[in-house]
């Protein structure tokens, strides 16, 4: 059994939110650097090229990427052999407290849906575990923006509905959303599982890097037709028009129910961040 302290991972939650929020992940930039130089509507290569400005402004002085520093979503692969010594969910939300108040990050976070009282510190955090063999903690910070999770969808249709339902949904749903989420937009999607678990699919379908593909090879070549279908809606970078509305549609599926077809939609802007580390 190896132990973990919960100081350790306080420092590291706080670190993560820190850098996830000042630096995007090398295949964004890669993949936004490979767009700009094939698109060819005028405003939409300009919009990309302000872009690319941003970021690396704020690689350079180690500001927010954007202004909206999002709500904290925090996902644990936590191995059997590991103990944590101390409260793991207190040690999560306390890292995220010191990384936004360090960090100088904008509290984003409201204590009830209803009454609107920011916390002043964005907790809590949203936190996922799921728990693997082996004795490593590995903790990805991703901080979430609300202008493309408000945009996000989830339907539950019908097993007749199939592959081309599939289709139609995430399309609909990206043309619904039009400039709203600050494309170019990465699309997660689920597929499967029950209502909420296909959610969760989608969201953690955002982490996966946008050069890496389904491992299953129809799977894979769903996200191709999907991500051309996407771009050829024609939306373009911050809604000016294009081919690039989407650099890159990912899927993760599971088993589901013989009555259902659930399929979620989680979409992200140009800032897909998250940033990983392993104890």
């Amino acid at each position: 059994m190896r132990e973990i302290q919960a100081t350790q991972i306080t420092e590291v939650v706080k670190r993560l939110c820190i850098e996830a929020n000042c630096h995007l992940p090398q295949d964004m930039k890669d993949r936004i650097t490979a767009c700009h130089a094939q698109e060819t509507w005028p405003q939409a290569k300009e919009i990309l090229e302000r872009i690319i400005e941003n970021y690396q402004i704020a690689d350079e002085k180690d500001q927010p990427i954007c202004q909206d520093t999002g709500m904290a979503c925090v996902f644990l692969k936590i191995g059997q052999e590991v103990h944590i010594q101390g409260d793991l969910n207190e040690a999560i939300h306390e890292g995220v407290r010191q990384g936004y108040t360090e960090g100088f990050l904008r509290k984003s976070v409201v204590r009830d849906p209803l009454d609107r009282v920011n916390t002043k510190d964005n907790t809590p955090a949203m936190i996922y575990y799921d728990l693997v063999p082996g004795d490593k903690l590995e903790i990805t910070v991703a901080p979430k923006g609300f202008g493309s999770e408000n945009m996000s969808r989830i339907k539950m249709l019908r097993p007749s509905d199939g592959v081309e339902g599939v289709k139609e949904f995430v399309l609909q749903t990206v043309e619904e959303a039009g400039p709203n989420p600050c494309p170019p937009i990465v699309v997660g999607v689920g597929i499967g599982g029950t209502f909420d678990k296909a959610a969760l699919m989608a969201k953690q379908a955002l982490m996966r890097s946008v050069e890496e593909r389904n491992a299953v090879p129809y799977y894979a070549e769903l996200e191709q037709e999907l991500l051309e279908k996407v771009n050829a809606l024609g939306i373009g970078p911050q809604g000016f028009g294009g081919k690039t509305t989407a650099l890159a549609v990912n899927i993760e599926q599971c088993p589901t129910h013989i009555a259902g077809l659930p399929v979620a939609v989680n979409i992200n802007c140009h800032v897909t961040r998250h940033k990983t580390e392993v104890l």
